[in-house]
């Protein structure tokens, strides 16, 4: 249907190129008519006569000749060889009136309907207006040299006649003879096709133009509603559109066929469905009994077929089956190199692969397994005591060192929130809880534990979060290790360290009280001479004392025994206090004690007592340092990171860069008479109060020794204030 459609579109289109061509040739001796018409008449029309028209037609061997002359707001034919023509008026004519203005104006017609040549317009074909009964075909001239409107023109019934004997007409007629299925063949102009016809009255009667009919060959029996619609589509997507439908109680296809050409048109189509389907129900049964016939030969041939392939599924079946029940070493023989033989050598892959893979699971199993006991060994037989905790605070798991070191059993702990076990430890858990959580690390945190019995011991913590598989941390496991020992040597050391302190320090403050005392028995003496003091001399004794009393104070403090006690304090006055009491012996060494401080420290977390045992073994080292005497400067300065940084700088002899590396090593030192456990026992301390110490130094030039201790947060402060 749909290459016969696209035939008849061939033909017909074919056919209205011819009738066009036909057309175009009958514009041309029109054109050739009015260039001799111009030739022969003169310019004015005022000047020629209908009857030289008359006879110029004759002799042009055309039917007519017309001449027009615009005025204001019309176009007028004045002369003519035609007496009907004369005084006819061109306004209403539509685009023919634009035509005449656009020849007169610049001599070129732009319009899209018509032919259109060098100073020359013909329309297509159309009734006459002063004689509705005749067709011509008009030709319209102007080039400027006249002041009129040359219009030669021929009746157009040798057209019509070529049209009905050999032409479209007369192709469909021939069509419809030949395709019995074919009901009618239709061409429509898209442009007025489901508008309202267009009647023009021509002298006294109503005429529908040739050019603005739906219309253009053919009947229009079968019309459909939806007819509008699809030519639209054919003309919209340039393609042939088909549909089925209902017309006059009979189903009908329709093709419409979209023409490309100056003026477009559509093609319809409409066959008979009926025919069609007649022929589609013939080959339908044809079909079926081909059909019918194929599938019992088919149906024979698969039995016999599919007993000699089953006999090889059969076989791979009961492999497929062992392989289910773990035996992975039967193998199927490979007899042929068919789909079977294939999914044979496949089936033998995949249970040497089963095999392999079935291999590698159990002794990764066993490897776990192994990593487990192991594991769990390392866990339980350690010294160290492992506890896991949620996030919530609820332990999970303990080893049996934790129940040695704090005395609680796994079926005490296990299941049971860590504050009711321990009430003191949840603010700690809650910041290391904190800490893991942002991303950092808690590494040997020492602290104090209370066990069961109520016991305080030292412990150093390292904790580290336990990530799922999606790497989200879900628990926080931590190991301790008692310290208390380690602690009590420690102690046990400094203790050492401050009587070596206090010793070294004794013959300072005896030349230290000495100077008050001898200030003190001048005044006495002169008391005892001279009578009552005046009252000046009385201040100047109170002050004596008062710095007695202070030196021997500070002494007593540094020499006796403390309780390790932490607590807010400022860091200037600890330095003052250790420049006062170290003062006298610093001059006693030709050494001048300068300290500078920077203004606003916060202050500190600290344990005083232990501080100044670290700040007078690093003046005492730096004063020894400068046999020769020197300046020994104490400076204080804060930086942004919350720290506060003091820096001990000396004049002296310097330290051999070899040497830097083992300072704090344990009876490493370059005193005769030193142990070489003070710098030791000194960055304990630090250590301790969460700070650091450096030392630097050059050989001839001095050292430079730098500690840096947190400063207390805010809210520490707030609280303890």
């Amino acid at each position: 249907m749909a290459s016969i459609a696209k035939q008849i579109g061939g033909n017909v289109e074919m056919s209205q190129q011819m009738k066009q061509s036909l057309e175009d040739g009958l514009g041309e001796k029109l054109r050739i008519a009015a260039v001799a018409a111009r030739n022969q008449l003169d310019p004015d029309i005022d000047k020629v006569t209908n009857e030289q028209l008359t006879e110029l037609s004759r002799e042009l061997g055309i039917d007519h000749i017309t001449l027009w002359k615009r005025f204001d707001n019309d176009i007028v034919a004045l002369k003519s060889s035609n007496a009907k023509e004369i005084n006819l008026s061109s306004k209403s004519w539509d685009y023919w009136y634009t035509a005449f203005n656009q020849l007169l104006d610049a001599g070129e017609v732009t319009i899209p309907q018509g032919q259109k040549l060098s100073h020359y317009w013909f329309g297509p074909i159309n009734y006459a207006s002063s004689d509705p009964s005749i067709i011509n075909k008009w030709g319209y001239y102007y080039d400027g040299t006249t002041n009129y409107l040359i219009d030669p023109y021929l009746n157009a019934k040798p057209l019509l006649e070529f049209e009905t004997a050999a032409g479209t007409e007369a192709l469909l007629q021939k069509m419809l003879k030949d395709n019995r299925n074919i009901l009618e063949i239709t061409g429509f102009d898209p442009q007025f096709f489901g508008k309202e016809p267009i009647i023009k009255i021509k002298n006294g009667m109503a005429i529908n133009n040739l050019d603005v009919r739906d219309i253009i060959f053919g009947k229009y029996t079968y019309q459909a509603a939806s007819d509008e619609a699809q030519i639209r589509q054919a003309v919209q997507s340039g393609s042939m559109v088909t549909v089925t439908d209902t017309v006059q109680d009979q189903q009908v296809i329709k093709s419409f066929i979209p023409i490309q050409a100056a003026q477009p048109y559509v093609i319809g189509v409409t066959f008979d469905h009926a025919v069609i389907q007649s022929a589609l129900n013939k080959q339908l049964l044809e079909h079926i009994g081909i059909s019918v016939g194929l599938l019992l030969i088919t149906m024979i041939a698969s039995y016999f077929i599919a007993g000699f392939m089953l006999r090889s599924l059969q076989l791979v079946m009961r492999q497929v089956n062992e392989m289910a029940a773990g035996h992975f070493s039967g193998r199927l023989a490979i007899r042929s190199k068919d789909e079977l033989g294939q999914l044979a050598s496949k089936v033998n892959t995949m249970a040497e692969n089963l095999h392999l893979y079935t291999t590698q699971l159990r002794n990764a199993a066993e490897e776990l397994q192994h990593t487990k006991e192991y594991l769990e060994s390392f866990v339980n037989h350690t010294s160290d005591a492992i506890h896991v905790v949620d996030l919530k605070g609820t332990v999970m798991q303990t080893n049996h060192a934790f129940e040695a070191i704090y005395g609680w059993s796994k079926e005490e702990t296990e299941g049971r929130p860590l504050e009711d076990l321990a009430p003191s430890h949840v603010l700690e858990f809650r910041q290391i809880r904190s800490a893991i959580l942002e991303g950092g690390t808690v590494a040997d945190y020492e602290t104090v534990h209370d066990t069961k019995n109520g016991e305080s011991i030292d412990v150093s913590i390292t904790s580290s979060p336990i990530r799922s598989a999606q790497g989200d941390i879900i628990a926080i496991a931590s190991i301790s290790r008692n310290i208390t020992v380690r602690k009590r040597t420690e102690e046990l050391l400094r203790k050492s360290e401050k009587l070596s302190v206090v010793g070294q320090l004794a013959a300072g403050v005896a030349h230290e009280i000495r100077n008050p005392l001898t200030t003190i028995r001048g005044f006495l003496q002169l008391q005892k001479s001279k009578g009552p003091l005046n009252p000046m001399h009385v201040d100047v004794m109170l002050s004596e004392l008062d710095r007695i009393n202070f030196i021997v104070s500070e002494f007593l403090v540094l020499a006796k025994p403390q309780v390790s006690c932490f607590e807010l304090t400022d860091l200037q006055t600890i330095l003052r206090d250790i420049v006062l009491l170290l003062d006298s012996q610093a001059l006693l060494n030709n050494v001048q004690l300068e300290l500078h401080m920077a203004p606003d420290h916060p202050p500190i977390y600290c344990e005083p007592n232990q501080l100044k045992q670290v700040f007078i073994n690093v003046l005492k080292n730096g004063i020894e340092a400068m046999p020769d005497g020197g300046i020994l400067r104490i400076q204080t300065e804060s930086d942004p990171s919350g720290c506060i940084t003091v820096r001990f700088i000396d004049q002296g002899c310097g330290i051999p860069e070899q040497d830097l590396p083992r300072l704090g090593e344990p009876f490493f030192t370059n005193k005769e008479s030193g142990t070489g456990l003070g710098l030791m026992v000194s960055q304990k301390i630090i250590a301790n109060h969460k700070g650091s110490l450096q030392i630097r130094s050059k050989l001839g030039t001095g050292t430079s020794v730098e500690i840096r201790l947190p400063a207390a947060e805010p809210e520490s402060a707030d609280q303890t204030g």
